[in-house]
């Protein structure tokens, strides 16, 4: 066991960085170290983060960059310095051994930071095209970590590690298919769908599938369908009016049962979904946000469709009957979704949140 160290984590803003640096930090903490996490002010990293009392946390006031000549930019420029300033005096104190930001710009602080301060640091990037961020952050850094080989390009001259995206440490190992189908209320042997749409691109996914209903009324299958927060009523009405077994919620808090029960997925392209459906080894048919930053999700799904371990389809142009006919062939070809699944499951390097803490334990030595 090495010497036990202390690390800073700086992931919060969203659950694209938050969930993957708290495996980073669960797998720290089981090597016997100890782990700061710098998150943002915003809920969504205090709820998460109600789980995870075994880690000391600090809130720092960092925003997202607007436009250079939005009025907006003074106040982003004054956050930016008091979370510098801030994490100046946290490294005083706490004396990490190294540091990673896992992305946005409430890492770019504690990075110039953790450059001023001569402490070894490293930037994670989830996705096949790198944020604005972490394509400044990454010019502090001592090496880049990517989820995505494609996302190499984004850094050039840079030192990159492809090490994949850490996957949320409490969604453990695959259950047994007919038991978690049973826990949504299901037929433990009925091929099941299972759709989401993430926090923020829901809706158009809702409204595909809710016109794409009455195309498979006559298919044998059931469905999950995690709507967010506002079409839930709506999407069960639809499917009990075609006959369709389903559950239907805006979230579900265990995804493992939601992912042991799938034979197929519908999801956008985010960088930690698709890290997710790596590790449960799921085929998938991806229809990416079309409103991501640099059509990141866009280029997220081609690194999944090239590897042929999943089907990969435009929101824009995508015609509900075609989407169902899509369905229906995926289901009812056993073979077909046995390739697209042993694909996914390789697609990604596995045990992503244990080779990140790799690379922080080497840089502390």
């Amino acid at each position: 066991m090495s010497v036990p160290k202390q690390f800073v984590i700086a992931c919060g803003g969203t659950g694209g960085h938050l969930f993957p640096g708290l495996a980073v930090a669960e797998s720290l903490h089981e090597r016997g170290h100890e782990v700061l996490l710098l998150v943002s002010e915003k809920e969504i990293d205090t709820v998460a983060l109600r789980d995870h009392t075994g880690f000391r946390r600090e809130k720092l006031p960092s925003i997202g960059m607007p436009a250079i000549l939005s009025p907006a930019f003074p106040r982003f420029l004054k956050r930016g310095w008091e979370s510098f300033t801030t994490c100046c005096q946290l490294y005083n104190r706490y004396l990490p051994a190294a540091v990673l930001g896992m992305g946005g710009f409430t890492s770019a602080a504690p990075l110039l930071a953790a450059r001023q301060k001569k402490i070894p640091c490293f930037v994670h990037e989830s996705n096949a095209i790198a944020g604005r961020a972490n394509k400044v952050s990454a010019r502090w850094t001592d090496k880049v970590l990517l989820g995505l080989a494609a996302c190499e390009d984004s850094f050039p001259g840079r030192d990159c590690i492809v090490t994949g995206t850490p996957v949320r440490r409490n969604l453990g190992t695959p259950l047994d298919k007919g038991l978690a189908r049973a826990a949504f209320g299901l037929d433990p042997e009925c091929p099941t769908l299972l759709v989401m749409g993430g926090s923020q691109g829901a809706s158009g996914i809702n409204q595909l599938l809710f016109r794409a209903a009455p195309y498979l009324r006559e298919t044998r299958f059931q469905l999950i369908h995690l709507t967010g927060e506002r079409d839930d009523s709506l999407a069960a009405i639809n499917y009990q009016r075609e006959g369709i077994a389903a559950h239907v919620s805006p979230f579900h808090h265990r995804m493992e049962e939601a992912y042991s029960a799938a034979d197929l997925v519908v999801s956008r392209a985010g960088a930690a979904s698709l890290s997710e459906l790596s590790h449960f080894s799921l085929p998938s048919i991806l229809i990416p946000f079309p409103f991501a930053a640099d059509l990141h999700q866009h280029r997220n799904a081609e690194a999944f469709r090239d590897a042929e371990a999943a089907e990969f389809l435009e929101e824009s142009s995508t015609d509900p009957e075609i989407l169902a006919l899509l369905i229906r062939n995926l289901l009812s070809d056993d073979r077909r979704r046995e390739r697209m699944a042993a694909a996914a499951g390789t697609v990604l390097p596995r045990g992503s949140a244990g080779l990140v803490a790799d690379v922080l334990e080497g840089a502390a030595k």
